[in-house]
């Protein structure tokens, strides 16, 4: 399962990441509802748990936002306003789940595993097509016809990330804390090195998709053909 988390207070913030890990769930974790945004949007994730105020845009703002532009995936509010009013406006804003701090952990865990049950965004968006390539999120392979590309799990989270934002420039520092985390230790050399090792692996398909370096900022995914037939 992975989870985005939007917390401000950097204690819980960091106690609830742990405790999820602990529990083997992929966090991000995210002090402001800007930021909140900027991650759902770059990529799906099974569950994000947004608390209330928080700085910049609210988590009800940034449940908003979501649903607006079109996000499918399962929100659940977490947030000390506990009154009936504020339990039905988060529940209208979108959110699928409200829970109320201070909370039991293994509840918690429980609302997330029953949230990422009823959540489809996972079992239909691990599947991408992009012109008559298929990236399998479930195997890491890149296929088209009977040609088939197996990847390391950075390396597909580093595609995935490209091919779910093609033709949109992605920050390094962006790709950095997406892929390693806000607190790696991973360099832009080495981001550079997994870019090219995957330039490699993906060189059969070139025709199709290429990685361009944006220079000063990034990368982007560029399609060049999306004919249907290999």
């Amino acid at each position: 399962m992975r989870v985005l988390l939007a917390e401000d207070d950097a204690k819980l913030g960091k106690l609830i990441k742990h405790m999820l890990e602990k529990s083997g769930i992929q966090v991000d974790w995210v002090l402001s509802g800007d930021m909140a945004l900027e991650y759902a949007l770059y990529d799906p994730y099974d569950v994000v748990i947004l608390d209330w105020m928080m700085p910049g845009q609210t988590g009800i703002a940034v449940c908003d936002q979501l649903r607006k532009r079109g996000y499918h995936g399962a929100v659940l509010m977490l947030t000390a306003k506990d009154a009936i009013d504020d339990r039905v406006l988060g529940l209208d804003t979108g959110a699928d789940d409200y829970f109320v701090k201070p909370f039991e952990f293994a509840e918690l865990l429980a609302r997330l595993r029953a949230l990422a049950r009823r959540s489809s965004v996972r079992l239909t968006e691990n599947i991408l097509q992009v012109g008559n390539l298929v990236f399998n999120g479930l195997t890491h392979c890149v296929q088209r016809g009977d040609t088939e590309i197996q990847l390391t799990s950075r390396e597909f989270q580093l595609l995935d990330l490209l091919v779910r934002n093609q033709e949109r420039v992605i920050p390094r520092e962006v790709i950095l804390e997406r892929i390693w985390g806000l607190e790696t230790d991973v360099s832009s050399n080495n981001l550079d090195a997994y870019v090219r090792l995957l330039r490699r692996k993906l060189s059969p398909f070139e025709d199709v998709v290429v990685i361009q370096t944006v220079r000063g900022i990034g990368y982007k995914l560029e399609v060049q053909d999306v004919c249907e037939n290999p």
